[in-house]
């Protein structure tokens, strides 16, 4: 039908153009925490206006590797919110595409485009923080799997829509062991994927650059195109979270207009209560020397187990 196509461009155009918002309202809000009063809420988009309006500058040391990965990351986050519930409860027509794990799968071809991207210039910088982000991956990334595996056996199938309706219809569910495991695990790796995790920084400090470390060697659209990539990728995460675990509720049944705006403005008052969490987690946490990296992991990684195996026992 041509109503649901228009929802599912607009789910696509939801992530598109509020991703840079829900990275305004976040820093904002370590501001306030840090007593300090902060660029605004719409500085991500005047960053994103200023790096289209600036020319590229390439090293002479890249290959094709180096201007495609900005592109193939920037595809990868248009495509994900095709396969799940951003404004709906229902899936829409190319929602049947792929799983929750094709999801994933896709999440993690843009990281990895942009980790072969900053080894590529062959720069002492994107060296550092694309060998520190693989390391990083090792646990993030099959703990991602287990918690997308975990997920699965609870709702007993591989679509999210089907998860959401199952936590909506099902209060023993959802306070259910293995669900608030999975909660848990899930919150580890929102904090890990979204550089939150008190290891990471978002400025040019050698000691502690992760993801800056990798996109050090880009600049003006290129640069732009990372940036809105890697927003969108948090408002995709933070998306799953709110509307497949944690908040299920707030989507639009029917799929009328009203309903698909209404749904898009429950979706931004969810990314405020989780942003406050994650953003007094951030600040509350000492920082961590590099190497003790794994200990967040590990313990995301043993709670997605544990919810696995309470799935079993159920």
């Amino acid at each position: 039908m041509a109503r649901d196509i228009l929802l599912q461009i607009g789910q696509v155009l939801t992530v598109l153009l509020l991703a840079p918002l829900l990275q305004g309202i976040i820093v904002q809000f370590e501001e306030r925490v840090q007593q300090a009063q902060g660029p605004g809420i719409l500085q991500p988009y005047r960053d994103l206006w200023k790096l289209f309006h600036k020319q590229a500058v390439v090293p002479e040391t890249a290959s094709w590797l180096f201007w495609a990965a900005p592109v193939v990351a920037f595809t990868c986050m248009l495509t994900v919110p095709i396969l799940i519930p951003v404004l709906t409860n229902f899936p829409l027509p190319l929602s049947d595409m792929g799983d929750i794990l094709g999801g994933g799968l896709i999440l993690t071809l843009g990281s990895f485009m942009v980790t072969l991207a900053g080894l590529d210039t062959a720069s002492a910088y994107g060296g550092v923080g694309s060998s520190r982000a693989v390391m990083v991956s090792i646990l993030a990334e099959p703990t991602l799997i287990l918690v997308f595996v975990g997920i699965t056996l609870l709702a007993k199938a591989m679509l999210p829509f089907v998860v959401n309706h199952l936590l909506v219809s099902s209060w023993a569910v959802y306070w259910g062991p293995a669900h608030l495991f999975l909660v848990a695990a899930f919150f580890i790796l929102l904090l890990t994927e979204t550089d939150r995790l008190p290891i990471h920084s978002s400025t040019h400090i050698e000691v502690y650059m992760i993801e800056e470390g990798r996109i050090l060697e880009y600049s003006g659209p290129l640069l732009g195109l990372l940036k809105w990539a890697s927003a969108m990728k948090q408002f995709i995460l933070y998306t799953i979270f709110c509307n497949v675990l944690i908040l299920p509720w707030g989507l639009s049944v029917a799929g009328t207009a009203p309903g698909a705006l209404g749904a898009a403005v429950a979706l931004l008052l969810k990314f405020v209560l989780v942003a406050c969490v994650v953003v007094l987690v951030e600040t509350s946490v000492s920082r961590l020397r590099f190497y003790r990296y794994q200990e967040p992991l590990a313990g995301s990684f043993l709670l997605a187990v544990l919810a696995i195996i309470s799935t079993q026992l159920s």
